[in-house]
């Protein structure tokens, strides 16, 4: 069987490139996988939630075969890739002719559509879903969205694989925090930077000694206007932008805690938090259900809502003051990680997903 390999690859900006590259080679290893081949047996078909799949969106309603969701919610991508009337239409095919005046209050409303809910509410899956052989999705949240939308439909749950890195060197900070806190990759509205920024305003406060990390490209303008002011002239946050792979892997090994915070959420999986907890970080999510694979003890999880900030801060300042739990954390993460999401057995479940016609 020949498999055709749809799917953003480096030096596209994006994790859905990296994961892409990094499992194109794997499933090599057992099968005959070719980039773009329209001529396979059988599309392999990542999307996610940008304009960089709409290509391959399209290919795999015209020819269709097995997705990978990396992200359980399409609303934005249809923003960004159709006009007023089309918007709405594909809206009214998901949810109805009764919601056509929603969808034209959504596109209307769109420039704000990075945080609010509602546009994470509705994430207008229906066609791909419908047309599809399989879809492959990482978390349960994923899967639950998925057959919302076509009870039918033939769900996978794979889990997102990690590939360990090469030995790492630790990236220079002298002399070295008390604890040093990380955001990574695209900065997002529900990436909740201001709440990370609020409770790291308490450790500072309380006299603690740390330092927070923000790392990657804004993706909206107005949230850069927003959290540049409060990023600069502080000599408590590093800022950086984009890295690459060996840089992202030193500051990676010298970062204490990963914050991943998600809400409103697409039903990712957030492969920086993979990566993160491969290599024995502790890592403080959202809690949700597109986290709950992992076990208790191997993560922290915070509440949506009021109480994120509070909790967060709260973690953060136990953290910094016990090394040692952080590490025992860490090392349940790492075990967990290389036991579940080991990219050799996500490469075999995959094949399993994409042999299996029944």
């Amino acid at each position: 069987m020949t498999v055709g390999f749809f799917s953003p690859l480096p030096p596209a900006p994006t994790g859905v490139a990296d994961y892409s590259a990094a499992l194109l080679a794997e499933l090599r290893k057992n099968g005959d996988v070719r980039v773009g081949a329209e001529d396979a047996d059988v599309g392999l078909y990542h999307i996610g939630n940008n304009h960089l799949h709409r290509e391959i969106y399209c290919r795999a309603l015209a020819h269709p075969g097995v997705v990978v969701l990396h992200d359980a919610a399409l609303n934005h991508f249809f923003l960004g890739t159709l006009d007023q009337a089309g918007y709405v239409e594909e809206f009214v095919f998901n949810y109805g002719e009764w919601n056509r005046g929603l969808a034209q209050d959504l596109w209307a409303n769109r420039a704000r559509s990075a945080a609010d809910p509602r546009y994470f509410e509705f994430p207008m899956l229906k066609r791909l879903v419908s047309a599809s052989r399989t879809i492959i999705v990482h978390n349960p949240a994923a899967a639950r969205i998925v057959l919302a939308h076509d009870p039918r439909a033939r769900v996978v749950e794979i889990p997102h694989l990690f590939m360990p890195p090469p030995v790492l060197e630790l990236a220079g900070r002298t002399p070295a925090p008390q604890v040093l806190a990380g955001v990574f990759g695209h900065l997002r509205e529900s990436k909740r930077l201001f709440s990370i920024l609020r409770a790291m305003d308490r450790l500072w406060k309380c006299g603690v000694d740390a330092k927070l990390l923000v790392q990657g490209a804004f993706a909206s303008s107005d949230l850069e206007r927003a959290m540049t002011p409060l990023l600069e002239n502080n000599p408590r946050i590093l800022r950086i932008g984009h890295l690459s792979e060996p840089d992202f892997w030193r500051w990676a090994a010298a970062t204490d805690v990963c914050i991943n915070l998600r809400f409103p959420t697409a039903g990712e999986t957030s492969g920086i938090a993979i990566r993160m907890m491969g290599i024995g970080k502790t890592v403080i999510f959202s809690a949700g259900e597109e986290t709950s694979r992992f076990p208790e003890n191997s993560c922290l999880r915070v509440d949506p809502g009021p109480a994120e900030e509070t909790m967060l801060a709260d973690y953060l300042l136990w953290l910094a003051a016990d090394r040692e739990a952080r590490q025992e954390i860490g090392r349940r993460a790492a075990a967990h990680i290389t036991r579940e999401h080991a990219i050799e057995k996500v490469a075999g479940e995959y094949w399993k997903a994409i042999l299996d016609r029944d």
